[in-house]
């Protein structure tokens, strides 16, 4: 699921961003909601001819998905447009699958096929040697960490973790820690869809819903920003307490 990093944690002597963090976001759901009037064809379109295949609708979604997810596709684009068509909850269950089981696939593929094209894109990334120490000790911790906080892109990310230690099995545990993230995109790519819908004359224009709506992305916001907050905290210490032992 390749989403941008949406916090920032001050280093001392540094102003902290929150303030232009959260106008940021306000500005790109501003920005979502205006290219989903927009695009509402498009998307109503795209609906219809998931819908129109029945139960193979979420199946053709998650492969899609997850072969994206292998070709280094950016996945922001599906992972939106699964709240208008599936809705928040399902929509976060089938994107949630898709890119995990895209993230296996490009792990195993770094670990057996492809691992010395990855290794010179890591090296790009310096900071992946402390991480990779990190994950020797404590694999599931630190691969969950870094789900939660990306601070690679993630398809590299998926790549990059074939390279390392970490077991199969924890890896793909760890794989929870892309839930917050993705119920955040699917909610702004569901109320991006609802507002193309209302743009066209239809659907719930109600002040009272749409301000339900508002409340809950900004809930949602919140709490994504302070766990991302708190990951990446916990993985600058986790880097450093590596730096020392050696």
């Amino acid at each position: 699921m390749s989403e941008p990093d949406i916090t920032h944690e001050a280093t001392p002597g540094e102003p902290s961003r929150s303030p232009g963090r959260l106008i940021g976001i306000g500005l790109v759901v501003v920005a979502l909601i205006a290219v989903g009037s927009q695009a509402g064809p498009a998307l109503e379109r795209f609906q219809v001819w998931v819908g129109n295949l029945g139960a193979l609708g979420p199946i053709v979604f998650i492969l899609g998905y997850a072969l994206a997810t292998v070709a280094f596709a950016p996945g922001a684009i599906l992972t939106l447009a699964a709240g208008p068509i599936f809705g928040v909850v399902l929509g976060s269950v089938y994107v949630f699958i898709a890119a995990s089981l895209g993230a296996a696939l490009a792990f195993l593929a770094a670990r057996h096929v492809v691992r010395s094209a990855i290794e010179k894109r890591v090296a790009d990334y310096p900071s992946f040697a402390a991480i990779d120490e990190a994950i020797a000790r404590d694999g599931r911790r630190i691969v969950f960490l870094l789900r939660l906080s990306p601070i690679f892109p993630f398809n590299l990310l998926n790549y990059a973790l074939g390279l390392t230690r970490v077991g199969f099995v924890d890896y793909c545990v760890a794989s929870f820690g892309m839930i917050p993230a993705t119920v955040l995109y699917v909610y702004l790519g569901a109320l991006s869809g609802q507002a193309a819908v209302a743009a066209s004359g239809g659907g719930d224009t109600a002040l009272l819903t749409w301000g339900i709506r508002i409340l809950g992305l900004a809930a949602t916001v919140l709490v994504t920003v302070r766990v991302t907050r708190t990951a990446r905290r916990a993985l600058a210490e986790a880097a450093v307490t590596e730096g020392e032992s050696e």
